[in-house]
């Protein structure tokens, strides 16, 4: 086992950036992306394209500009320089079929409405008739297992439940596009891990295109189709490196496959060069 891992670390690392590969059709093009507020570079020369339906993990140590990245991607924040393009245009604001999963689900979400209710605003938003609302939301709250909540408060609920509720509510948006910054971060191990496999699963059904912030390595390599690594000061592309691991994936014996131990050994070296 140690030779093959030191055969596959080896392999790993003489793989070049440019060898990485979308999956599908490019959907988000970055060209040259850096970002500067004041007399502090952020971000520089993010070059990366993102396939429809591809899963995109990024790590880096913090203050390596992965949340600011994030944000870019989702409009909120404006590129100093370069090009952020989707579908094909340049992109000047959030898009509609966007939508963002943050880390403090219970902020997030609508104290005063129940779960239903919740998952109600981005329909409204969305112009959809009362009449149709209720089975969509039905519909919803079933993918995310919290059928039996529907009439809970987010006080009611769990984190868990809360950060389900909240991935409930931008599905409701119909999205292309998922950007998640560390959405399982403040949750116990099992429920996190528990989410990994509902995302992967909704993510797979959907066909959506997802953006996932990470501190947790093995959570990227075991999401991911790729990882996009951010070295900081200011943040850039160290490498992007390709997932070779078939899905679907398991908790278990997923983690136990050699390429997945020498992928959380490049990483891990990658992330304590900056410690």
């Amino acid at each position: 086992m140690t030779a093959t891992l030191h055969r596959l670390d080896r392999k790993l690392a003489n793989t070049p950036p440019a060898s990485a590969k979308t999956k599908g059709k490019p959907l988000i093009s970055l060209k040259g992306v850096g970002l500067t507020f004041g007399s502090n570079e952020v971000l520089r020369d993010i070059d990366v394209e993102i396939g429809e339906g591809e899963f995109v993990c990024v790590i880096g140590p913090s203050g390596c500009g992965k949340t600011t990245l994030l944000r870019i991607l989702s409009g909120l924040i404006q590129a100093s320089r370069g090009t952020v393009s989707y579908r094909g245009k340049e992109q000047r604001e959030p898009a509609s079929d966007i939508a963002i999963v943050f880390q403090d689900y219970a902020n997030a979400l609508l104290p005063w409405r129940t779960a239903s209710q919740n998952v109600s605003l981005a329909l409204e938003a969305a112009g959809m008739p009362r009449a149709e609302r209720r089975d969509r939301i039905a519909e919803l709250l079933s993918k995310v297992g919290l059928s039996k909540h529907a009439d809970k408060f987010p006080s009611e609920m769990s984190g868990g439940m809360q950060q389900r509720l909240q991935i409930a509510r931008c599905l409701a948006q119909n999205p292309s596009v998922i950007l998640m910054d560390e959405p399982f971060g403040a949750l116990d191990a099992m429920t996190r891990q528990k989410l990994q496999d509902e995302i992967l699963s909704i993510v797979s059904e959907s066909n959506v295109t997802a953006f996932f912030v990470t501190h947790d390595l093995e959570e990227a390599i075991y999401l991911g189709d790729r990882v996009i690594a951010l070295e900081p000061n200011p943040g850039r592309i160290a490498e992007l490196i390709d997932v070779p691991l078939a899905r679907p994936r398991n908790q278990l014996t997923t983690r136990e496959e050699p390429e997945f131990l020498a992928l959380r050994r490049k990483l891990f070296d990658f992330v304590l060069r900056y410690e």
